[in-house]
Order: structure tokens, then C-alpha cells, then sequence
């Protein structure tokens, strides 16, 4: 079904006028924005406007996380199995019809205020974020052939970034009673599942890869016969690991980002809104950028050269953010500080080096995802390829989980944010040598791709 683009070089953008790509980026883009949205309005109501003796404030962040990511861990190999079992049009849109009843409901407990049904809504949410973040990349590779996957995945994380930022920003808006408050985000919700339902129409068939499989309900066995079975596969292994990882690594960051801003720069929460807009605009660029940067031609194979350039740049920049942390921390001038506006923050040329570093280190975590998820699609065995990418979810989450646990341990053992964003990034260099010092085809595709953008004349 993959074809392939008949110019001597792919271009992403052109993707995105396409039948086979345009009504399955905009499915999943306006779910993304509508299952953030609803997620971070819930934990501004629940933290903000209503409170229950049996939730309060402080937690309320922290359960609503776990309530979200819950169902990545339990039913992810269960909807791998589905995917490859059944046509992928028709499961999503399947799951778009289930969208707009889903949010028809959250509609109702964000008019009533129903605690109960407002956590439900979420957790449901939750299900709807598992079945698409393994459809969408096994997807993929069935409609854009070896040398678009590259492109194609660029495109798709840019709009998953973009999507959770805008999202992010629009549940804080929306819930202000000057911007309509319940009303405006019961029509939000609702409005953005029927457009996602009419988008999720021109999405083209796509058969079933393994129409006669047997669901195996039982997830972590399932989970762990598919790992078993791709571990041979010691490239595909490892951009498995690679993108748990970049889950852990970013997650040390962004988990942090709280408290950064409030006891560290002594600034309002929106410096901590800040740091998030720079994180998603930098991943999103990098992602874009990936495709350009390997200069991939109609024909080639995804390549794996960009992701020790991106590990690069996330350890240098990352190591700077830790620094500039750090100086300020130690700045005797801070502890007499308040909480500042963004402008505030900003006038300070120190603060400007570590928002540098912060864009920089997330343009190097685009370069460093996408190649792996456009090799791990290309590597896949295609009748397993949903539940392999299913498996990753679930590594996804076990990482993530990680980073939490690693960050309270080394938060107890005394260490300041500064210390903690340095922890991670040379726990980040020792995993990348010893990735290297494994799978040497890293290295080697690296200077090659280095070679090709010395010795390739610019058309």
C-alpha cells in the first residue's frame, strides 16, 4: 500500500495535502489537543474551584497523572492486538465515535461538577491516548513508503507536541470564568471530538495484518512474548530502549519544571507554562527538521544518523541548563526575590541562556526520537508491527515511572534541582556509551551521515 513520492527527494509537507496522510494527521492531532485539554482543565477545577476531603489540592496533579498513564500500562498490549487484527480506518473510527460519547459525558460532569465522573472522564481519556498512540505508528508505514517515514514521523510528533501544548493552554484558558469557564469548555470538548469524527472519514482503509489472531488478554504476558520475540532483532531492541529513554530523560525535566520555577527563580507558575511552550516548540522543530537533515532520497531506508547528533545535543545542553540552575540557586541575591512575571524572568541575560538551552535541548530530543521511531516502524515485522509498537508504549511508561522514582530518591539523598538535571544527564552519557558500545551501527551511520552532508553538493 506504501507508495512512493515521485521526486528524487521526499518533502513532509506535501503529506499533509494528501489522502493518505492529511484526515489521519488532523484525527489524531485534534484528539491529542482535546484529550490534554480536558485532562489539564480537570486539574485546575479539581486544584482550584472544587475540593473534596477525600482529593485534595496537593495530589490532585500527581492522581490525574497516574490515572492518564494507567491505561498505557494495562490495556496497551491489549490494543496492539486489536490493531493488528483489525482494519485501522475502521478502529479509528471506532474510537472517534467512542470519543464524542466520552466527551458528551465529561461535558455532563463538568456541568455538575461530579468529582467521581470528572476522574472517570479522564481515565477514559486515557484509553482513548493508549489505542491511538499505538494506531498511529503502525499506521504510518502502511500509507508512506521506507524513504517517507522519516518525514512522515517528523510531521506526527510535531503535531503531537503541538497538540499537547496547545491543548495544555487552552484548558487553562478555557477554564477562566472571563473566558467562559464551564460553558466554553463543555462546547471545547465536544466540538473537537465531532471534528475529529467528520476527520477520521477520510482516513483510507487499511486492512488487517493478522485478520485470524487470537487476543490474548493477559498483558503482561503479552507484553513480554512480544519483547522476547524482537530482542533478536538487536536494532530494533534497541530503538525501542532509545524512546523509553527519551521518555525518561525528558521526563526528569518536565516533572521538575514546578518546582524549578517556584523555589529555584522564585517566580510565578507561569515561568513553569514557559518552560513547557519552549519544550514542545523545540521538539516540534527538531522533529520537522529530521527529514531535511538527512537528506534522504526516494528509495533510501530510514537512517539512524541523526540520533547520536540529537543524544549530543540533549547532553551538552542539558549539562548547561544544570549549570545555569545551579548559579542561580547559589546567587545569595535570590533569596530575597519574589515571584516575578515572565517579563521579569526575562530580563535577567542569565535566564535567556537557560531558555537557549532549554530550546536547544529540546530540538535535540526531536533529532533523536524520530529517526528511532521511523526505524523501529521500518524494522517492525508488519503483522506484529502494532503490538511491538504497543510493547514500546508500555516501556514508555515503565521509563517514565523511573525518572519519578530516580528524581524522589535522588530529591531525598539532598540534591537541589541543579544536581538532579545533572544526575540525569550523565546518567544520559553513560547510557549512550554503553548503546554505542552495543550497537556500533549508531557510530557508523553517524559518520556517514556526517560524510554525506560534506561531500553531497546542495541541487
Amino acid at each position: 500500500m506504501a507508495t512512493g513520492a515521485p521526486d528524487q527527494r521526499p518533502h513532509q509537507i506535501r503529506l499533509l495535502g494528501q489522502r493518505r496522510f492529511a484526515p489521519f494527521f488532523w484525527t489524531v492531532f485534534l484528539g491529542a489537543v482535546n484529550d490534554n485539554l480536558l485532562k489539564f482543565a480537570v486539574v485546575l477545577i479539581l486544584t482550584y474551584q472544587v475540593n473534596v476531603p477525600w482529593l485534595p489540592p496537593e495530589v490532585v496533579g500527581p492522581v490525574l497523572g497516574a490515572l492518564f498513564i494507567l491505561p498505557s500500562v494495562l490495556l496497551s498490549a491489549t490494543a496492539g492486538q486489536w490493531a493488528d487484527r483489525s482494519d485501522l480506518a475502521a478502529l479509528m473510527r471506532l474510537a472517534k465515535g467512542a470519543e464524542v460519547l466520552m466527551m458528551l459525558l465529561a461535558a455532563w460532569a463538568l456541568w455538575t461538577k461530579h468529582v467521581p465522573m470528572l476522574l472517570l472522564s479522564v481515565l477514559l481519556s486515557g484509553v482513548h491516548v493508549t489505542l491511538f498512540s499505538t494506531v498511529k505508528y503502525a499506521y504510518v508505514p502502511r500509507h508512506l513508503a521506507a524513504s517517507e517515514l522519516t518525514g512522515g514521523n517528523g510531521l506526527l510528533e510535531m503535531g503531537t507536541f503541538t497538540a499537547i501544548l496547545l491543548g495544555t493552554v487552552c484548558g487553562g484558558v478555557l477554564v477562566a470564568p472571563q473566558w467562559g469557564g464551564t460553558v466554553a469548555l463543555m462546547a471545547a470538548i465536544v466540538l473537537l471530538a465531532v471534528m475529529g469524527l467528520l476527520a477520521v472519514q477520510g482516513v483510507p482503509a487499511t486492512p488487517a495484518v493478522s485478520p485470524g489472531l487470537r487476543i490474548n488478554w493477559n498483558p503482561l504476558a503479552e507484553t513480554w512474548r512480544n519483547l522476547d520475540r524482537i530482542h533478536h532483532d538487536r536494532v530494533l531492541f534497541m530503538c525501542l530502549l532509545g524512546i523509553s529513554w527519551m521518555w525518561c530523560f525528558g521526563a526528569f525535566f518536565l516533572g521538575m519544571f514546578p518546582v524549578l520555577s517556584k523555589t529555584v527563580l522564585h517566580a510565578s507558575e507561569d515561568i513553569a507554562s514557559l518552560l513547557l511552550v519552549l519544550t514542545s516548540l523545540g521538539v516540534a522543530t527538531g522533529a520537522l527538521l529530521c527529514e531535511c537533515l538527512t537528506r534522504a532520497r526516494d528509495g533510501d531506508e530510514p537512517e539512524l544518523g541523526l540520533v547520536l547528533v540529537g543524544a549530543l545535543g540533549m547532553g551538552v545542553f542539558g549539562l548547561d541548563i544544570a549549570w545555569v540552575v545551579h548559579g542561580i540557586s547559589m546567587d545569595p541575591g535570590m533569596a530575597s526575590v519574589q515571584a516575578y512575571s515572565v517579563l521579569d524572568f526575562m530580563a535577567r541575560p542569565l535566564h535567556w541562556r537557560g531558555l537557549a538551552d532549554q530550546m536547544l535541548m529540546s530540538v535535540s530530543i526531536g533529532l533523536f526520537s524520530v529517526p528511532l521511531y521511523a526505524q523501529m516502524q521500518y524494522r517492525a515485522e508488519p503483522a506484529r508491527r502494532a503490538r511491538i509498537v504497543a510493547a514500546n508504549n508500555i516501556l514508555n511508561a515503565v521509563f517514565i515511572l523511573l525518572s519519578a522514582l530516580l528524581t524522589w530518591l535522588l530529591s531525598a539523598l539532598g540534591l537541589g534541582v541543579g544536581g538532579i538535571f545533572a544526575s540525569a544527564v550523565l546518567l544520559h552519557g553513560f547510557v549512550m556509551v554503553m548503546t554505542v558500545r552495543w550497537q556500533p551501527l549508531l557510530w557508523s551511520q553517524t559518520v556517514a551521515w556526517l560524510r554525506r552532508w560534506r561531500w553531497r553538493s546542495p541541487e
